[in-house]
């Protein structure tokens, strides 16, 4: 009998195989579908950055640019009197120094909110959290007057110091310390260890992968950010790359396609780069999210 009902597993294991494939490549086929429809957009900004400006929006789309105008990236990187560098030194500046400054804050903010215990605790951070629902182009025009009166109006600090401390970052770090066991740092207090010790040493440790995503997200909010240069900056020295990339103009004036696209394909290379480093972490801060 054990002889037998092996066999009939194995032929019902052998006649569901087809059928186990043919689902698996029609699942794969319309990823893939997916994946290009969404890599459209990139594909034409590419392809665009290498045509004459006649070309861009030519119907039908010439997706092989014939002949490729590579001088349209030397053009943005090196012509006119403010360049792609320096709209690239001006992004980075504000976007590492707010990433440091938002990991910071919002790994104190988050520990304290949630392994903290003080009076009014839940209180101050559902007010906290309650702010989130103010749109923030509504706090463009008092963030400009009061920077302007703090003297930081058309800097780099006018753009930063908002980016230092965010809801979104508290409250993602805080679920993260729910998450970790009170245990561990009981442990350690018993130990001898102090507050900053058992913060430092025990809990930060354990939510690397929210960090890193937060890293991720708090990067591209500012590095991708026109609202506040176009508020804050008046000066071409201090544009940002998005405000930058209005700055290409053709002879008559108007905005030059070609260089546009060069210039947009240069602004994703960063955002790119700090996505391949930081992906397995924000791969694994997704998959921990969903474990209770």
């Amino acid at each position: 009998m054990t002889t037998v009902a092996v066999r009939q597993v194995r032929q019902v294991s052998r006649s569901r195989r087809p059928s186990a494939r043919a689902g698996y490549v029609v699942k794969s086929v319309l990823l893939w579908a997916f994946a290009m429809l969404f890599l459209l957009p990139f594909l034409w900004m590419l392809s665009s950055s290498l045509k004459r400006n006649l070309d861009v929006l030519a119907i039908p789309v010439r997706w092989i640019p014939s002949p490729a105008e590579w001088q349209n990236y030397v053009e943005v990187w090196t012509g006119g009197a403010v360049t792609m560098a320096v709209f690239f030194a001006n992004s980075l500046t504000v976007s590492l120094i707010g990433v440091v400054g938002d990991l910071t804050t919002s790994a104190m903010a988050g520990y304290a909110f949630a392994r903290l215990t003080f009076r009014g605790r839940d209180k101050v951070f559902l007010l906290y959290v309650a702010t989130a629902i103010v749109p923030m182009q509504l706090l463009l025009i008092p963030r400009f007057m009061f920077f302007q009166q703090l003297g930081l109006y058309n800097t780099l600090w006018a753009l930063i110091l908002p980016g230092i401390f965010t809801v979104f970052g508290t409250f993602l770090v805080r679920q993260a310390f729910l998450a970790v066991p009170a245990e561990l740092g009981e442990a350690a207090r018993i130990d001898g260890a102090g507050e900053w010790r058992v913060f430092s040493r025990v809990y930060l440790p354990q939510i690397r992968s929210t960090l890193a995503a937060l890293a991720i997200i708090s990067f591209v909010g500012s590095w991708n950010d026109y609202e506040g240069p176009l508020i804050m900056l008046s000066n071409q020295n201090l544009y940002t790359v998005p405000l930058g990339l209005t700055r290409f103009v053709d002879a008559d004036g108007g905005l030059s396609a070609g260089l546009a696209m060069a210039g947009s394909v240069s602004s994703v290379i960063p955002i790119l780069i700090v996505f391949l480093v930081f992906q397995r972490q924000f791969v694994a801060a997704l998959a921990s999210s969903g474990l209770k």
